[in-house]
């Protein structure tokens, strides 16, 4: 059985002469969950519609649970969910015709109340969809994508206008999931969900993803951040020579952060030079990068080399 549920092969996406993607490769692992992180206009959602077999490929090649999802798309629509990031209802159906409607084509399909109760939308049966809230309709998109219990979800920013307790909900449904076997593609502007959701995960910029990894492989491969203040010293006055562990070190103002892969072997190196010379380090700490402060430097990195 192959062990491989999505499959991105030099992926190019263009329309016109703007080229969206730009030979993207990744793949996702049966029962896994894969988060898909970048910036407006990074490409992502690009490479969902592309995956989820709305579009062709420009060049490349994709498979989803071995099969074309756009060719062969009989073979693997039934296996797919789908949360679009903007999703269309019949707005003068009840949230109950809604569920009905989409079970009625659906193989397999949850019983209505059973998948309602997981989003916590059992209470809203007779309601109209028009006179839900946002955050009530993007709970209804995703009771409709696990309808059919999918072999793949495809999730594009599934939480936006979700308060906090409704994400919460949703992260546990999507646990869940993948727990008992889904394979889940996400995207998310939110580095807090794909920190609790995803087991690996890439950032697209402009087309092109610039780090891939585990959470703890991708902030590990930045290395380990030791910032403190000291007035009146330069970068080079620091004690750290040729001979030591890579790093780089940054000044602004009084403020320096060292970058290192050897934290331990740099904090003892520094303090030891500050007790000899008589110097107090000011707010002294030792920490990783979170994937905010990761994000963000991609995202700067990238544009000014660009």
């Amino acid at each position: 059985m192959n062990t491989t549920a999505i499959e991105v092969r030099d992926l190019h996406q263009k329309y016109g002469d703007f080229e969206a993607v730009k030979g993207i490769g990744f793949e996702v692992g049966r029962g896994e969950l894969y988060a898909l992180l970048g910036t407006n206009g990074a490409g992502k959602t690009t490479t969902l519609d592309v995956l989820e077999g709305y579009h062709a490929p420009t060049s490349g090649q994709v498979r989803v649970l071995g099969h074309d999802p756009l060719t062969e798309r009989a073979e693997v629509r039934h296996r797919m969910g789908i949360v679009l990031q903007e999703a269309g209802f019949y707005k003068d159906l009840t949230v109950a015709e809604t569920v009905d409607a989409w079970r009625r084509w659906t193989p397999h399909a949850l019983d209505r109340g059973e998948v309602l109760d997981r989003v916590g939308l059992a209470h809203r049966l007779p309601v109209r969809v028009s006179q839900l809230s946002g955050g009530e309709k993007r709970r209804l998109d995703l009771a409709l994508a696990v309808l059919g219990q999918p072999d793949v979800l495809f999730l594009d920013e599934p939480t936006t206008g979700l308060d906090p307790e409704a994400r919460r909900n949703v992260w546990e449904l999507v646990r869940t999931m993948v727990a008992q076997g889904t394979t889940v593609l996400l995207t998310t502007h939110y580095l807090d969900e794909a920190e609790q959701l995803a087991q690996r995960l890439a950032i697209m910029h402009e087309g092109r993803i610039v780090t891939e990894g585990t959470l703890a492989n991708v902030l590990a491969a930045r290395g380990t951040r030791i910032t403190f203040r000291l007035p009146a010293v330069r970068p080079s006055e620091l004690p750290y020579g040729p001979g030591l562990a890579p790093r780089s070190v940054k000044q602004d103002g009084e403020a320096f952060t060292v970058e290192t892969h050897e934290p331990q072997e740099d904090l003892r190196t520094l303090l030891a030079w500050a007790y000899d010379k008589g110097f107090e380090l000011g707010g002294l700490e030792v920490r990783r990068p979170s994937l905010e402060e990761l994000f963000l430097e991609v995202a700067e990195t990238e544009r000014v080399a660009a």
